[in-house]
């Protein structure tokens, strides 16, 4: 029998689970959606139940098939969705709906949060998708359940809990809260007490860390005869960058999905970035990462298909982006259509093309929509390195890391060397290296990176090419303030 390990990975629309063997080999993988509960605009909330239904439903499409008969799975570990808000009562049972990262109902909370501590709290800012704005939005409107609460958990430790009977959150996640103080490595009870949130706080413990076997009532629903392993997981991009091996001093990801992500790797915990970029724990012991996020990444582009180019493939808008010039013949694109993250923290600036002519063409559509994601995501790198940090060389996953123009676009922009991952599987796949270290497979973390990575081909930044692009970014970076007040007076108007 051969030995495996799952990483699952717990999303917002669906269950990812990989099995990998002990040289990083995926042996296969299963998928099972979820869906989304939105009962009033801007509410977003998913029954925790269905998580664990998703994740055990998963677990049997994998061990019924053909390529899992001579395997053996030893352990398994998560990723997970974070900041949703898991609250259970005295007998652990979840008392709602769980309340996710992407709801926006926490406005008032916000600013209530602010009015107390100013715009940033423990080296991150004060937004609507962090946990602590949700717990306060429970205790004030719905009293009865907050009297219930016991304790509250975050999505995938709430799916661990269920499979091992133990409760607990780790560090990547927790630093996601806003009640993890970065300095002590624990919870920041100071800041609960003055919002009167109680003792509400799971046990701590490293993204590694054993915690138990899958129960006997699991084993038993899923045929299962040998006992397996559980390791706490990481949060998200946590994992994501571990299983894009970027988990040293300095190294730096750009991952491109519906949302896209520049993370880099500190060892610090000195700075306070400002501009909305978020300071979280890795997955890593004794590392965290500073982390800019655009909002509307690949959403853009999808947005840009599905409204002109219905009949193009991805791959087609991209050709179609090489036939214009750098600058797009002088057309921007500001990618805010859901507002934007970093670094201006707006729920309520719009997206706009600038600078249409009457020979503007497909053509220049489409490489200003690719221009305007990168120099979004070109903001944050800006940021982080006006605060020390050296990027000289950064990984790129996701859509953006299927392309090469994309790809040297990338390494033009970003004034970097940009390397795609020969074969990437994203987060499920940081969840199973932690599963491989934690059973001891490996004897370092870099060890496991070593085996289960394999770098891909890199691409290096054109100078001239930057100097060019980087004339158009300083422009682009006066849209936001130019635009601001005319698309919140669209807004009033809608």
């Amino acid at each position: 029998m051969e030995n495996v390990v799952l990483g699952i990975d717990l999303g917002t629309s669906s269950v990812k689970i990989i099995a990998a063997n002990k040289q990083g080999h995926i042996i296969d993988q299963s998928s099972v959606p979820l869906t989304l509960i939105q009962p009033y605009p801007g509410y977003n909330e998913q029954d925790p139940e269905d998580w664990v239904i998703a994740v055990k439903e998963g677990i049997k499409i994998l061990i019924n098939r053909e390529t899992m008969n001579d395997k053996q799975i030893s352990g398994l570990s998560f990723s997970g969705q974070m900041h949703g808000l898991v609250p259970l009562d005295h007998a652990y049972q979840p008392i709602r709906n769980a309340i996710l990262w992407n709801d926006t109902r926490t406005s008032k909370q916000c600013e209530e949060i602010k009015s107390k501590f100013g715009n940033t709290l423990l080296k991150n800012p004060i937004l609507e998708g962090f946990t602590l704005p949700k717990l306060l939005w429970l205790k004030q409107n719905e009293p009865k359940h907050w009297r219930q609460l016991k304790v509250f958990l975050l999505p995938k430790d709430y799916v661990r809990y269920k499979l091992t009977g133990n409760i607990s959150m780790e560090y990547s996640d927790a630093a996601g809260t806003l009640l993890l103080n970065p300095n002590t490595n624990d919870w920041d009870r100071a800041v609960g007490n003055q919002l009167g949130l109680g003792d509400i706080y799971p046990p701590l413990v490293q993204s590694h860390s054993y915690v138990g076997h899958i129960t006997e009532d699991i084993k038993k629903e899923l045929n299962l005869t040998e006992d397996i392993a559980v390791f706490a997981g990481g949060a998200d991009n946590a994992c994501g960058a571990l299983g894009s091996g970027v988990i040293d001093e300095g190294q730096t990801l750009c991952s491109i999905g519906t949302s896209g992500v520049i993370l880099s790797c500190t060892q610090s915990n000195e700075d306070d970035y400002g501009y909305n970029i978020h300071f979280f724990k890795h997955a890593m012991p004794n590392m965290s990462y500073a982390m800019g996020v655009t909002l509307s990444a690949g959403h853009s582009l999808n947005w840009l298909k599905e409204t002109f180019f219905k009949q193009k493939s991805f791959d087609e808008i991209l050709n179609l982006a090489t036939k214009s010039a750098i600058g797009a013949n002088g057309l921007l694109f500001a990618p805010y259509l859901q507002g934007e993250r970093t670094p201006h923290g707006d729920a309520y600036i719009r997206g706009s093309f600038i600078g249409i002519n009457s020979n503007t063409s497909e053509e220049d559509f489409s490489r200003a929509t690719i221009e305007g994601i990168t120099y979004s995501l070109y903001e944050s790198i800006v940021y982080m390195r006006a605060r020390g940090r050296q990027i000289d060389e950064i990984i790129s996953i996701g859509g953006g890391a299927k392309n090469s123009f994309w790809l040297q676009m990338q390494a033009d922009i970003f004034n970097a060397k940009v390397t795609a991952l020969k074969y990437e599987e994203g987060p499920s796949m940081g969840a199973a290296m932690l599963a491989a270290y934690g059973l001891g497979w490996f004897e370092s973390m870099e060890d496991c990176t070593d085996t289960f990575i394999e770098i891909g081909t890199s691409y290096k930044p054109n100078l001239d090419n930057h100097k060019l692009y980087n004339q158009y970014f300083e422009i682009y970076r006066k849209i936001y303030k130019q635009t601001k007040e005319i698309t919140q007076n669209l807004l009033n108007i809608n």
